[in-house]
């Protein structure tokens, strides 16, 4: 298993959670978040006016698969999210020893 961490612009979300509904993914978890790379917190244009910040908006998302789907889905979520521009995010992708769904206490991948 594998979980994979896309760090992307706000307004890029809906575009990427349609790209992986597309390729048959149904969850995963949505944070709103801040930071900076290589923009060093520059403002940015936004259809919701401009960030002048130190620290810019993000989302954050976090899904959790088998290692067949990752490609796939690293395919969906860099596809959907580019805009060519500085700023368009970064994913992470790392190896998950264990899970557990809490309700019926299924192990592995089964609890995915």
């Amino acid at each position: 298993m594998k979980k994979i961490e896309a760090i992307i612009k706000p307004f890029k979300l809906d575009e990427v959670r349609d790209a992986l509904s597309e390729i048959g993914i149904g969850g995963m978890t949505v944070s709103e978040v801040e930071g900076y790379g290589r923009q060093n917190g520059n403002g940015e244009l936004h259809r919701a006016g401009e960030y002048g910040s130190d620290m810019l908006p993000k989302v954050k998302l976090e899904i959790v698969l088998t290692d067949t789907q990752v490609q796939p889905v690293l395919k969906a979520i860099v596809s959907a999210a580019r805009t060519g521009k500085i700023g368009d995010g970064k994913v992470f992708v790392t190896r998950i020893r264990e899970a557990v769904r809490i309700r019926t206490e299924e192990k592995g991948a089964g609890a995915l």
